[in-house]
């Protein structure tokens, strides 16, 4: 008995909006590594960078009009994050599904604002945290879930880079969304939440260390309570020559250690396609001792970042949830926002209450 071939589904068409780094590294590879989602325009003030990564794009000097073109489904924001909202909520109005590279926006009402406009207009809002997929978190994920550590009652979680003299680009010079916090916090904020939800407080530190830095923070430490028994410290800078370990988890029963950033950011540097064999494969073991001290070496599971825009595909067809609910992102941002307010005020604060 044969049977008739199921009918390919119309791709899903794509803006790119920014071709700078992370647009260029991340975005466009994943998307173009995903079957069902077709870029068909990048938003970029630079169309000979575009074409010499593919030539037959199409290049709209104008963000506003890329972000609401009637012939795309989806938009994908890459842009400084000062852009994210009013570019967003165009989209979201235009009748776009919408994805924004962290962080969500600049302040915690903006991103409210995008989230009420998107569920009042039943469009799909998702934002790229794509570090749920780097493959250290899936290890330590899998160990706390598998009860081998017990209880957990520590985590240090570090993401730490070295560029002891500032560059002069928008990250890095004084103004909204600028710092080390808006950039590398996002990941450590959005994990945790993953792992324990949000916590009972929040006290913060931040800094600017470099020479130059002109008071834009490259260095800070927030420290989440959870209760009396658990607190989670989360650490990034601009200063670590040497890398101290991303994760140590301290449970009752053992401890859990890795050193390394998944490598799927290099990866995608190298110009390896997403997907191709290795992708996302670390050699480098996790180190977990046991209650008497004793050392063993677990595996890192493979990251992979195209686990994101699968999911946004599926979720546009109606066949699986938002991989990062609007909801979720917002409480990535008021956490990121309880810590601004607990290091401008030099105290403690209680989440969602002070």
């Amino acid at each position: 008995m044969s049977f008739p071939s199921r009918p390919a589904l119309p791709a899903i068409r794509v803006a790119l909006i920014g071709f700078g780094y992370v647009g260029r590294t991340f975005h466009a590879p994943l998307i173009e590594a995903i079957e069902g989602l077709e870029l068909v325009c990048v938003a970029s003030s630079d169309a000979r960078k575009v074409r010499d990564w593919r030539d037959d794009l199409a290049v709209e000097p104008d963000y506003l009009k890329a972000a609401t073109a009637p012939d795309i489904d989806l938009v994908v924001i890459a842009t400084p994050n000062d852009s994210h909202h009013p570019l967003a909520r165009a989209a979201l109005l235009a009748g776009k599904a919408v994805v924004i590279d962290k962080p969500f926006t600049v302040t915690l009402a903006e991103a409210q604002d995008l989230v009420t406009l998107a569920e009042a207009r039943g469009a799909l809002l998702s934002v790229f945290h794509n570090r749920r997929w780097d493959g250290d978190f899936l290890g330590l994920r899998a160990a706390i879930d598998g009860g081998t550590l017990g209880e957990v009652r520590e985590l240090v979680s570090r993401f730490d880079r070295f560029s002891p003299e500032p560059r002069d680009r928008w990250r890095e010079r004084p103004g909204p969304g600028a710092g080390l916090w808006y950039d590398l916090g996002p990941h450590v904020v959005d994990q945790v939440l993953q792992l324990f939800g949000p916590p009972e407080t929040v006290c913060a530190q931040s800094a600017s260390l470099r020479d130059g830095g002109q008071g834009v923070d490259d260095w800070a430490q927030v420290v989440l309570g959870y209760g009396a028994q658990r607190r989670v410290t989360l650490h990034v800078t601009r200063l670590a020559a040497w890398q101290a370990p991303r994760f140590e988890a301290h449970g009752t029963r053992g401890s859990w250690l890795c050193s390394g950033l998944d490598i799927q950011e290099d990866q995608l540097k190298a110009g390896m396609k997403p997907g191709a064999p290795g992708w996302g494969e670390d050699a480098r073991p996790a180190l977990q001792a046991d209650a008497t001290g004793a050392l063993s070496e677990r595996p890192r599971p493979a990251g992979d970042y195209r686990a994101y825009y699968a999911g946004i595909r599926d979720a546009l067809r109606g066949r699986a949830p938002n991989p990062v609910p609007p909801r979720e992102a917002l409480a990535v941002m008021a956490l990121m926002d309880c810590a601004m307010r607990s290091a401008a005020e030099g105290r403690t604060l209680r989440f969602g209450v002070d």
